[in-house]
């Protein structure tokens, strides 16, 4: 397996951005790290190990990002508002300047896999659904999808409400956005045990809305043992790898 440390300077940040790749072929993943983690964070916490095998056989190789949290939705000293739009701008450099970097060197030019624990399942629910013509196959773990969790109530602020995921999909009824949600993949899983109070009632508040649209969605609700931690998320990806490799979707 290889693993390399990349960066280049976004000019839509303003600042130097590392990411690591880790293998050689295979559908690209896209990974966020949890609440202002770094792109080392998915292998110093056992997940590269975790899902090594899928990586050796050339069926996937990740590319992990930097967070972008503690200037967007975890930095106290903005608003609702500042939140949103400096999320908007992490937004735009995912979209056009890491993702257009992965495509070329990956020489890819389908949609790719997005993927993410806790903090990382609320982006990759939102980057799913907001982009559905780039991501095909979501894997969120332990997430919440209501965007104030982060701000407080919103109101009529559109800017928060075009980020929280549970609010704009209830809404949503534009059919190319339904059509392409119909053709992808989403994953989404919950432990029932420590510190997953609020992800357990959010990932039932977004089941119920796919239910209402339509969309076909995993859900998939873990034991009471199983915690809102690292050890239990190195055994539900690799899990779930394995069961869309089975399916034909990797």
């Amino acid at each position: 397996m290889t693993n390399d440390t990349r960066s280049f300077y976004s000019q839509t940040l303003q600042k130097e951005m590392l990411f690591q790749k880790y293998g050689y072929a295979g559908k690209p993943i896209l990974v966020f790290p949890s609440s202002g983690g770094s792109s080392y964070e998915f292998a110093d916490f056992g997940m590269i190990d975790a899902c090594r095998p899928f990586i050796d056989r050339g069926l996937i190789q990740f590319y992990t990002a930097d967070s972008y949290d503690n200037e967007s939705w975890l930095n106290l000293a903005k608003s609702g508002q500042e939140k949103a739009e400096a999320h908007s701008r992490y937004e735009a450099y995912i979209l056009h300047e890491l993702i257009p970097y992965i495509a070329y060197e990956c020489n890819w030019y389908g949609k790719i896999g997005v993927t993410g624990c806790s903090m990382g399942a609320f982006h990759t629910i939102n980057f799913a659904l907001r982009h559905p013509d780039v991501f095909d196959v979501s894997i969120a773990m332990s997430g919440v999808y209501d965007a104030r969790f982060f701000t407080g109530e919103f109101e009529e602020n559109l800017a928060i409400y075009y980020q929280s995921p549970i609010d704009y999909l209830t809404q949503m009824d534009d059919p190319w956005y339904l059509e392409q949600y119909r053709q992808n993949t989403f994953v989404v899983a919950v432990g029932q045990g420590a510190w997953e109070g609020p992800h357990i009632a959010d990932t039932k508040r977004l089941e119920q809305v796919f239910n209402q649209k339509g969309i076909p969605g995993w859900f998939d609700y873990w034991g009471p043992d199983v915690a809102h931690d690292w050890p239990w998320w190195q055994k539900q990806l690799p899990y779930f790898l394995t069961a869309l490799t089975d399916q034909g979707i990797l």
